[in-house]
């Protein structure tokens, strides 16, 4: 075995690290953080059965954070070494003593309890990162066959993405962990061509990224089969529908669409950071202001919301924070109204909600952590709940939507638009054939006031993405949100294509 393959087992952690925290307990610091990280990033696109596209990408490195004299430093390094992972303290400590006099405050962090030396990894059986490029092709292209052999498949995309992170942490309190967290994000397109008309549509897998190996690509926790063998049929009722008349109407959201509302209107809105107004210049600040807290109205009575950094197989599941806090699950939304939000350590400090609920993420050693976002959920109805089929037979007119397609929301996370991949019209509790160029709009709490029923544990899906952005240097991380299906009353919908022109 290489010490690449190895990964971070090919290096002397113990050692690396303790050059870096003893560095930084002489120079005075209070407290002092060190990650190793490497992560390992795979692309395969196939373009109509062809490859067009490979990466294979890894990167190690070092990052130390201090607190020093009540401000915060960050050094990071690709050097994995000893001497440098000390110098990185002499950095760390210099860029804090720089920084502390524009402080208003000195920075404080939330008591953690110390915890390890413990080795959490998520939950797979195939490392994705060990199937061979020429597996990976015949996969996606025996996919893409399928596809391009039915009658009205112009053209056909197939990707996969998947990212193996092992992160081990260390702290001068005595926190040890070492982490390893798997994901992988399938995706097959196709496309058919009305060239006498001037226009095309298209027609995506619905299955979501998750954290889980390549075993996914196999059957474990997805019928592909069944998804691709049923597209060219949906695509054809698509390239024949109705474009939808604009005007108000109720809504049934499948998990497969309504993930993506829940990210932007709910998880970043209640990021600690977003709603106290120090995060603005990247996607904005939040309308859920942190005075409102305990009496924000967010939604109807029928609304909960969870971020969990526990759920088996969510993008956003952790054992372990980037600041060494254990990995919670909190409410953010109960019966409607505001209760909770994001937090890192120091967050919760500052704002004195006591302990952080683990919510701090760097995406590799070269960045310092920020708050990010957990996997936040919306709860199913208790017990059996109703089906979809149930939510759908409530409603005497409306609009059946599937997958996630475009979106837009405004700096504060109020006022939104989303489109979707497929929509059935329903009439007298019954779909009634596929409608096209749907889009829905509202404002944040109109939006979930107007939620009159969830679905049961039976309709529920983990959704989410690899790609949530934040910071400056800007920073990706993969966030998981949950759901079932819900009903929706009264909500606008527009017709995409007339609004575009």
């Amino acid at each position: 075995m290489s010490a690449d393959d190895a990964g971070l087992a090919s290096l002397d952690l113990d050692v690396i690290c303790a050059a870096a925290l003893e560095r930084a307990g002489a120079l005075g610091c209070s407290h002092a953080e060190v990650r190793v990280e490497r992560t390992r990033s795979q692309f395969v696109l196939l373009r109509d059965g062809r490859l067009e596209t490979a990466v294979d990408d890894t990167a190690t490195g070092v990052g130390l954070r201090v607190l020093y004299r009540g401000s915060l430093g960050f050094a990071a390094t690709v050097e994995v070494h000893p001497d440098a992972a000390a110098a990185l303290a002499d950095q760390a400590v210099a860029i804090a003593a720089a920084t502390g006099a524009a402080l208003a405050a000195p920075v404080e962090l939330a008591d953690e309890p110390v915890h390890g030396p413990v080795t959490w990894s998520s939950p797979y059986e195939v490392d994705p990162s060990a199937i061979a490029l020429a597996d990976k092709v015949a996969h996606l292209g025996a996919w893409s066959a399928v596809l391009l052999r039915a009658p009205g498949i112009d053209h056909v995309s197939a990707h996969v993405f998947a990212v193996v992170e092992e992160k081990h942490y260390r702290d001068l309190a005595g926190t040890v962990t070492t982490q390893r967290r798997v994901r992988i994000h399938p995706v097959v397109e196709a496309f058919a061509v009305d060239t006498a008309a001037g226009r095309f549509e298209s027609m995506r897998t619905l299955a979501p990224p998750t954290g889980r190996g390549w075993e996914f690509l196999t059957g474990t926790g997805w019928d592909w089969d069944a998804e691709i063998e049923a597209i060219p049929d949906l695509l054809a009722e698509k390239m024949a529908a109705p474009s939808v008349t604009a005007g108000t109407t109720d809504l049934v959201i499948d998990p497969s669409n309504l993930w993506l509302t829940i990210h932007e209107s709910i998880g970043h809105a209640t990021e600690l950071d977003r709603a106290l107004g120090y995060e603005a210049a990247y996607a904005g600040t939040s309308f859920a202001t942190f005075d409102q807290l305990g009496s924000l109205r967010y939604g109807s009575p029928v609304m909960q919301v969870v971020g969990d950094r526990t759920a088996p197989h969510a993008l956003a599941t952790v054992g372990y924070d980037d600041e060494g806090v254990a990995a919670q699950s909190f409410d953010i939304v109960r019966d409607g109204i505001l209760v909770g939000y994001q937090l890192d350590r120091r967050m919760a400090a500052e704002n004195g909600l006591g302990r952080s609920n683990g919510c701090a993420y760097a995406d590799s050693a070269l960045h310092v952590p920020v708050q990010r976002m957990a996997n936040v959920s919306l709860v199913a109805a208790p017990g059996a709940g109703p089906s979809t089929e149930e939510l759908i037979a409530g409603v005497e007119r409306g609009v059946y939507v599937l997958g996630d397609k475009s979106w837009s929301i405004d700096m504060q996370r109020y006022n939104f638009q989303f489109t979707g991949q497929r929509f059935y019209r329903i009439e007298r509790g019954r779909l009634a054939g596929q409608v096209r160029d749907v889009a829905y709009q509202a404002q944040t709490t109109e939006f979930w006031g107007a939620m009159e029923a969830v679905g049961g544990a039976s309709t529920y899906v983990l959704g989410g993405a690899f790609n949530c952005g934040k910071g400056q240097p800007g920073q990706v991380a993969p966030v998981g949100h949950g759901c079932p299906s819900a009903l929706f009353r009264g909500i606008r919908v527009l017709n995409a294509r007339e609004e575009t022109g």
